[in-house]
Order: C-alpha cells, then sequence, then structure tokens
C-alpha cells in the first residue's frame, strides 16, 4: 500500500496506522486475529505479540505507508502504536493537523457494540452501551403468548437509577450489601444494578418455590444476611410481613423493601453514583443451602469482566448472537454467564424463569426456535428432562440449526445424557458440534476451561481398574466391556491455569488423577468474613476446586468431589456414575438417587450407602429393588453396597438449582431419620481395619515411591553434572566432548529407567548438510534428551540470560552454543544478523522456537528468528515434536517423575517451497515457513494450542 506525504495531515491517520498494524497480525496470527483487540495503547509486546524481527518488519512497512524515515531507536524504544504514532508525528506532521488525530480512533471505538478494554466496572459497561445505542434491545422476558416485555439499554440505566436513589436515601453507603430475594423478572434487573449505581453490592439469594415456604426460607437466609452484613433486604411483598424473623437475628438490617417501595421511594431524590475501580467487590456469590457459617464467594469488577472476556475470546462471541436462558439469576451462571456476559457483549437476552423451563422443558427449545438464539446453556440434568419428557409429536417443526453453543456445565456432564440429546435433536437441525461441555465454578467467577469451538463432544474411555487402584487414567482396551467415560471440559480459558496435584501439592503428569487447583485473573480473593474457609481454599498462589480431575493432551476431564469420592477397600468409587445407573433401574425415580459414605463417630470406616427414592411400599417389590441395586453395583465396584435406603419421594435432599446434596444426605442417614439402625461398634470396628488401613498404606507407598525417585535422580544428576562439566571444559575437540556429554546423559537414563522412544531419526540431515532444527519447549530436560539423541555436534540457539552465569557460558560455548537477546528488541535483530553471518558450513543450528516454556501444557507462540535464518540461508528445517519431558518436570517445580518421553522428527522443509509469487518477500516466506512448522508440531506434541497465550508468555520469560 503507497500513500504521499500530504497523507499525514488527514484525520484518518490513526485509522491507517491501525491498519497497518492489523494487517502484520493478520498475517502473523491468522488464526487468532479477529481475536486481537488493536488500539492506539495497545502493548506491541504483551497484547499483539510482537517480537523482534516483528517490529522490524512493522517498522519498515509504516515508513513505506507514511513515507517518512523514523529514527532507529524508535525500535527499542516504542511501547504501543500512540508511541509510534507520535513518532511519525515528529517526522514532519504539521501542529494544526493534531487535532483530527484522537477523533479519528475515538470514532473507530465507538463503531463497535463491545466496550473497550479501558472499562473497568459493570456500572462503566451499562453506561457504555446506555450512551452509544440506548435503545437496542437488551433484555426479552419470555412469554408464551406474546412478544414479551423488552428492557432497552436505556431502560436498565434509568429505573436502576432511580433504585439506587432510594436505597442512597435509605442510608446505603459505598460498600454495603443488599440482601436480593427476588424471582427472575424485571424487578430483579433493575434491582440488582440499581445497588451498583448506588454503590452498594449485590448479595442474590434464592427465593422460595411457594408461599407457604417463605418463612422457613427467610429463616435459612439469615446465617447469609448476618455473615455479609447486609444493610437492606429487597424482596418480594409477600415477604414483607416476615421481615421480622431476620431483624431480630441481622441487626445491621436496618431495611425490608419490595420493588415498588424503592420506585416510590425514588421520585423525590436524585442518584449520586461514587467513584469505583475494578478492584472493589462487585457481588457476593453464596453457594448454594449454605447453613452455619456461609461461604460468600467475593468477586471484583475486574475477576467479572476478565471472565466474560475470556469466555468471549473462546466462543467469539458478538453482539450479533442471542442468548436464550433459564438460568436461576442467583446462580453464577445464570447471573454471570447468561445476563452479564450477554450485556457486555450486547447480545440480546431472551429469559424465563426456572420454573417455567421445569414445568415445560419444551419452552426453552421453542423459544431457541422463535428467537433463533445461538447460545444457551444448562445443567445436564436440564438436556436429560429434554430427553424424557418432550414428545414427537410436540416438536414436528423445531429448528435449533441457529443454536452455535450449547454449554453444559454446573454438575457432573453424563456421556449418555448428551449423546442422547445431540442424536435425538440432529434431526432438528441440532449440529452436534455445538454440545460443549464447560467446567467452571464460582470462586473463578464462573468460566473456567471451555473446549475448542465447534469441535463437539470428547469422551474418553479409562480402565475402571486401573484408575481406582493407582490413580491413573489409562485408555482402557478395545474389548474392556466395564470401562469408565469422562467428558472432557477442554482447555483452561485464556489467561487461566489449571494444575492437578497430589495430597502434598506437587503436580501430577498426564493422566494421573489428583486435586484440581486454579489460578487466573477471574479467581476470587476469598471468602467474605470466612478467613478458616478461606485458608483452606488457597494453596500459594493456587486455589483448590474442591473437584477431583486428570489432564489427557491438555484437556480437563473432570472425575468428581474430593468430598464425595468413597475410599473402599482401596479403590475410589465415584458417586456420580452409581447414581445414573442405579437411577435406570424401572421402580426408583432417577435423578433421585444419593451415593455417599458414611462414617460414625466411633470408627472412621466408611460404608458404601444407597439411598434410593421410590413410591412402591409393600416388602416383596422393595425387596426386588435391593436385589437389583446390589447386582448392578457389584457389577460396577466389584463388591455390593454396604445398605441400600429405599425412601420416600423428596426425602433426597438437593440444592436450590437440583444438584444431589450428598452432604445433607449423609447427614439425614447418619442422624437416624431413614434406613436401618447402625451396625454394632465392633463390627464398623473390624471393617474399618480392612477397608480404612488399606487406601492409606496406597497413598503413603505412592508418595514414598515418588519422593524415593526425585532423591534418586538428584543424587544422579549432581554426581554428574561436575564430571559432564569438567569433560567439556578440558577435553581440546569438540567431537569428544560431544561423545563424552551423550555418554554421560546415557547412563542416567539408564539408571533412572527412563523409557525415551524416537521416530523419524532418519530425517536428520548428514553430519555436514546443515539444517535449522526447531522444536516445541516443555521442560529443562528437552535441552538433555536433544543431546543424547541428535547427530553430530548442533549449535543451540540459547537465550541470552544463560551466558550470564560464568560456570554456563563456559560449558555451553564449549559445545558450540550461540546466544540471542530476547528482551532488547534492536540487540535481537543483531544476533539474529550474526547467526546468519556466523554460519559454519554443514553445521546445524537447534531453536526453541516458543523461547521459553511454562508449567502449563500447550504450545506457545513461535517467534520469527529461526526461520528467518533458514529462509536467508537456504537450508532446510526439520520440525521435532517432544512429549512427556513437561510430566516428568514441570516449570516452578524441582520434583522429577519418572515417565516416558516420544520424540518424534518431521520431514526436512525446504524453504524455498514457500516462495512468495508475487514478490518473493523473505519475510512473508519466514512467516509461512513458521506456520507450517508449527503447525506440525502441534498436531505431533499431544499439546494444545497456546497462541493466544501472549500476555501469559510475556509475564514467565520474564521469570525464567
Amino acid at each position: 500500500m503507497s500513500h504521499s506525504k500530504n497523507s499525514t495531515s488527514q484525520p484518518a491517520a490513526p485509522e491507517m496506522l491501525l491498519g497497518v498494524v492489523r494487517e502484520l497480525i493478520a498475517e502473523l496470527h491468522p488464526r487468532q486475529a479477529d481475536q486481537i483487540t488493536v488500539s492506539l495503547d495497545s502493548s506491541l509486546d504483551r497484547d499483539l505479540g510482537l517480537d523482534s524481527l516483528s517490529r522490524v518488519e512493522l517498522l519498515a512497512r509504516i515508513e513505506h505507508c507514511f513515507d517518512r524515515a523514523l529514527p532507529e531507536q524508535i525500535l527499542a524504544t516504542a511501547e504501543t502504536p500512540r508511541d509510534l504514532l507520535r513518532a511519525i508525528k515528529s517526522a514532519g506532521l504539521r501542529p494544526e493537523d493534531r487535532s483530527g488525530w484522537e477523533t479519528a480512533a475515538e470514532k473507530l471505538a465507538a463503531a463497535t457494540d463491545t466496550p473497550p478494554d479501558g472499562i473497568t466496572t459493570l456500572v462503566d459497561a451499562l453506561k457504555w452501551h446506555a450512551a452509544r445505542h440506548p435503545d437496542r434491545p437488551h433484555i426479552r422476558l419470555y412469554d408464551d403468548a406474546t412478544e414479551g416485555e423488552v428492557i432497552t439499554y436505556l431502560d436498565l440505566w434509568d429505573t436502576a437509577g432511580r433504585i439506587g436513589a432510594a436505597l442512597q436515601h435509605f442510608g446505603l453507603a459505598p460498600g454495603e450489601t443488599v440482601l436480593i430475594m427476588l424471582p427472575t423478572g424485571k424487578e430483579y434487573f433493575y434491582s440488582f444494578f440499581g445497588v451498583l449505581l448506588a454503590g452498594g453490592v449485590p448479595v442474590p439469594v434464592y427465593p422460595p418455590g411457594r408461599i407457604k415456604q417463605i418463612a422457613e426460607h427467610l429463616e435459612r437466609h439469615t446465617a447469609i444476611a448476618a455473615n455479609c452484613l447486609a444493610r437492606v433486604m429487597i424482596t418480594m411483598p409477600e415477604a414483607k410481613q416476615f421481615a421480622h424473623l431476620m431483624h431480630q437475628k441481622v441487626p445491621p438490617l436496618k431495611r425490608v423493601a419490595t420493588f415498588g417501595d424503592l420506585i416510590d421511594e425514588s421520585k423525590e431524590h436524585t442518584l449520586r453514583i461514587p467513584a469505583r475501580d475494578g478492584a472493589e467487590t462487585a457481588f457476593l456469590q453464596y453457594t448454594s443451602g449454605s447453613t452455619g457459617l456461609p461461604k460468600g464467594v467475593v468477586l471484583s469488577h475486574a475477576n467479572l469482566l476478565a471472565n466474560i472476556r475470556a469466555m468471549g475470546q473462546a466462543i467469539r462471541i458478538t453482539a450479533d448472537d442471542v442468548f436464550v436462558s433459564w438460568l436461576p439469576l442467583y446462580h453464577d451462571m445464570g447471573l454471570i454467564g447468561a445476563w452479564l456476559g450477554s450485556l457486555y457483549y450486547a447480545s440480546p437476552l431472551v429469559i424465563m424463569s426456572p420454573l417455567t423451563f421445569i414445568a415445560r422443558p419444551l419452552r426453552w427449545l421453542q423459544a431457541i426456535h422463535r428467537y433463533r438464539g445461538t447460545l444457551s446453556a444448562a445443567p445436564n440434568f436440564a438436556y436429560e428432562l429434554c430427553l424424557r419428557r418432550i414428545d414427537a409429536g410436540d416438536i414436528e417443526k423445531l429448528d435449533l440449526g441457529s443454536w452455535r453453543c450449547a454449554f453444559n456445565g454446573a454438575e457432573a456432564v453424563s456421556p449418555a445424557i448428551v449423546e442422547g440429546f445431540t442424536e435425538r435433536f440432529r434431526k432438528y437441525g441440532f449440529a452436534p458440534q455445538a454440545m460443549m461441555p464447560v467446567y467452571g465454578l464460582a470462586e473463578s467467577s464462573v468460566g473456567l476451561a471451555f473446549p475448542p469451538l465447534g469441535r463437539g463432544v470428547r469422551i474418553d474411555r479409562v480402565s475402571r481398574r486401573r484408575l481406582m487402584d493407582s490413580g491413573r487414567a489409562e485408555s482402557a482396551a478395545e474389548g474392556e466391556t466395564d470401562a469408565l467415560r469422562f467428558v472432557s471440559s477442554g482447555y483452561p480459558l485464556p489467561g487461566h491455569q489449571i494444575r492437578i496435584v497430589d495430597s502434598a501439592d506437587r503436580e501430577l503428569p498426564e493422566r494421573s488423577e489428583g486435586r484440581l487447583q486454579f489460578q487466573g485473573p477471574s479467581s476470587t480473593e476469598g471468602y467474605f468474613r470466612n478467613p478458616e474457609k478461606t485458608a483452606e481454599l488457597f494453596h500459594g498462589q493456587w486455589l483448590d476446586s474442591g473437584d477431583r480431575a486428570y489432564i489427557a493432551e491438555g484437556e480437563i476431564h473432570i472425575t468428581g468431589r474430593n468430598k464425595d469420592i468413597i475410599i473402599r477397600g482401596g479403590r475410589n468409587i465415584y458417586p456420580e456414575e452409581i447414581e445414573e445407573a442405579v437411577g435406570g433401574i424401572e421402580g426408583l425415580r432417577k435423578g433421585n438417587i444419593a451415593v455417599f459414605g458414611s462414617t460414625t463417630p466411633e470408627s472412621a470406616t466408611e460404608r458404601l450407602i444407597i439411598l434410593a427414592e421410590t413410591r412402591k411400599r409393600d416388602p416383596d417389590s422393595q425387596q426386588s429393588l435391593r436385589i437389583a441395586v446390589n447386582t448392578l453395583v457389584t457389577d460396577l465396584c466389584g463388591s455390593p453396597p454396604d445398605e441400600v435406603v429405599l425412601a420416600p419421594p423428596n426425602t433426597v435432599p438437593k440444592t436450590s438449582s437440583g444438584k444431589i446434596r450428598r452432604a445433607a444426605s449423609r447427614r439425614v442417614y447418619e442422624q437416624g431419620e431413614i434406613g436401618k439402625a447402625r451396625q454394632a461398634v465392633w463390627v464398623q470396628i473390624a471393617r474399618f481395619s480392612l477397608s480404612a488401613v488399606r487406601p492409606k498404606m496406597g497413598d503413603f507407598i505412592r508418595s514414598l515411591r515418588a519422593g524415593g525417585f526425585a532423591l534418586y535422580s538428584w543424587t544422579l544428576f549432581l554426581l554428574a553434572t561436575p564430571i559432564a562439566w569438567l569433560l567439556v571444559t578440558l577435553l581440546p575437540r569438540e567431537s569428544w566432548r560431544w561423545r563424552s556429554l551423550r555418554a554421560i546423559i546415557a547412563l542416567l537414563r539408564r539408571c533412572t529407567m527412563i523409557t525415551v522412544r524416537v521416530k523419524g531419526v532418519e530425517n536428520i540431515p548428514p553430519e555436514g548438510s546443515g539444517a535449522v532444527l526447531v522444536a516445541n519447549h516443555a521442560s529443562y530436560l528437552d535441552s538433555i534428551m536433544l543431546a543424547l539423541i541428535l547427530p553430530g555436534p548442533v549449535s543451540f540457539v540459547a537465550k541470552a540470560e544463560l551466558a550470564r552465569n560464568p560456570f554456563a557460558r563456559v560449558f555451553l560455548k564449549r559445545i558450540g552454543t550461540r546466544f540471542v537477546e530476547r528482551f532488547s528488541h534492536q540487540k535481537g535483530v543483531e544476533d539474529v544478523q550474526a547467526l546468519l553471518a556466523g554460519i559454519d558450513q554443514g553445521r546445524s543450528l537447534f531453536f526453541f522456537a516458543e523461547g521459553t516454556f511454562t508449567r502449563m501444557p500447550g504450545l506457545l507462540p513461535f517467534r520469527l528468528g529461526a526461520f528467518e535464518t533458514a529462509v536467508n540461508a537456504h537450508i532446510p528445517v526439520v520440525p521435532i515434536a517432544l512429549r512427556g519431558t513437561r510430566s516428568m518436570l514441570r516449570a516452578g517445580s524441582w520434583f522429577p517423575r519418572h515417565g516416558t518421553i516420544i520424540v518424534e522428527i518431521g520431514p526436512r522443509i525446504d524453504p524455498d517451497s514457500f516462495q512468495d509469487t508475487n514478490q518473493g518477500d523473505s519475510w512473508k516466506k519466514a512467516v509461512r515457513l513458521r506456520d507450517y512448522v508449527r503447525s506440525w508440531i502441534l498436531g505431533h506434541c499431544g499439546e494444545p494450542d497456546l497462541e493466544h497465550e501472549r500476555p501469559l508468555l510475556t509475564i514467565e520469560q520474564k521469570k525464567t
């Protein structure tokens, strides 16, 4: 593209500059370009991922576009496009033309429906939308007979402002909490944002299902109100008469009001919106059925916006999407995932109450059909209800073809249900790839892991015996009939991390089951006024999810809850699987089965209890059901349950969202309110001796083995390191140094009994031919293993920081290592030029193209240095994929584990085959070569694509 000198005086100059940057980003990151926001204040490093060579290319394109010669130091000093813009201006732009530049950028921002990154609170987001498109429909309240009432952005802003004014008149101060106990409806939306506009902190709690339950309901919510120090409560008119129940026990509660009360009170008062920032608390999310000392998850505006943006990036949401929801607004999935996410992205939200859905599940699918919904979410049981309670005759004209993301989360995802739903509704336009099992929790705002967009469900079959006996999620054999099946929840959201750890918080290798921990910008700072539970939540910088899981090829597979797993006879038993299987027995109420382990005060014995609801009361029928349950559980677990309790309907406790409360079921059982009398104490002690000792011993033995291997490995390494250093330093010939180094590494490998499998070694060019070798980087072990495998002397290209250590510098230089600078952009370009000038005839160069490695599985973006070198030197590139090293020794950990390493060497790639037919541009050729090599390595390294993790890459590079 070419422009005259006068073009720089036009008001569109900032747009021209951003256009140049976007064009370059589209070439560098074609799959991520539509997800990367380019503004005048975007960081060239952190936000746009431009390395040294990419900056050189950008500078050349800017000079060509604007016909200006920019100073060379701008390559090292510019941090944002705005810095480049200033450099262009100082290169000859007339002062009187400067006013139009910012105006053009502001017009660009105003043209989009998504708030800019500068928005830091939910209030700012609503204000932004209300100012730019006040009449845009935001929420449509579903109605069977009519089109339903519509709330626009201006409606929400104005009416919420009236609520906020009334709350301030009641004496609500910034940061004080307001309990909101309202059903789904316009009153809820106005009240929630009214609290935010007044500077308060909303605390959503679930309303009673029936009017007769109000008194009991308020009693249960008293603990939450007392914990959060609620100042005001907004509720239904029917609840006001029972307000004295809470006033007596919650001294801070000064006012209980209805929505109508607040509207009436607001007529003579004006709202004063206090200043807020992203670090302040947005709202408190209390866990379902909280009693005693409740756990109120503290979520800041920054937490929520980070989560909304990460989820939006994962599913590529736009203002053209339509979200259809029946999810409760007092739970994170309905409140944040459905409503606040839709608000942020200006996606219309069609909403109905949970009772509307439960009464007739068909309404959910009809709403998607009627309003061409593209996004919708529900727990697993909702998809099951659609399978069981929707008749074929009612859906003859149903069209679900618009539904592109069907999120399935908030409870265990059943493989059978997702398969059944997909199969049945495929004929009505539902695309199998639309089904998205997701994982999240309130402590991470709502979302934590999503599968790749448009891939569909991935189900992993693992050996039941291996998982129960050793905690290893090994793939089941083809003919294994009792295999366990787990649904993948995909990868961590952009900017978030997940790890699986053992009881000592040491990270486990792939396919090892353990406790799931997480961290990221969406993570809570803890529970409100509950330091004890907050301390239990945090493990250093990591938060404990309370769930058990394993990772396979970077994907998360949830296996159950820590507190719900039953350890019996040294084996782990998973309640979800048994509940689903027992629910299929005719005569039992599916979805109303609770499986739990029971202990007694006299003994720590854990017994397997099945609590099942049935309408059958005669002894013969109940005996037949017990036999059926015993037979089924014996087939699944190898032994029958300790007790089968058949109870009448409505016995099994559930949360407000319909999930089984296993801990509550255990308490009801142990208090003797249902079931049989407890066994004698001596019987329980005997059972404890048989069943409790074995699992503890198993855990102890596994920990002892892991610790022993780590100590043994480090002892060998520390003994071998000085010997290797002396030999490499003192031997006069480079070939002798390499032979001695390989001999020591080979001895270490044999002594530690590490398996190394190499494929494609014939693709390495013979000594003297010369090539650029490129591999993924996963661990400190990578260089050691490659030194063992690669034939002939190879020059490793390493980060310059390693040369600052004198012992490392001497050693690495003696084996031909070349050093390059990563963080000084100008010096980095000079280093690449030095590589070109200093390539020895026939000597191969080895690059870790990611530039660093992280503890999180995945392939990071590739830097261009290796490919520029290959293009300019006209030598082939050989891709190398490494698997297994990250699991053996992760970044940030010095606890090595035993494992298997797989090295796959790809075919040689000629750079000249990527010739640009138009102009032969070497930079474009290097970009194409990089993308091809990275694609090959991504397909063979067994890890996910972390192209989107540029911010994380920058942070961890600086750490390493």
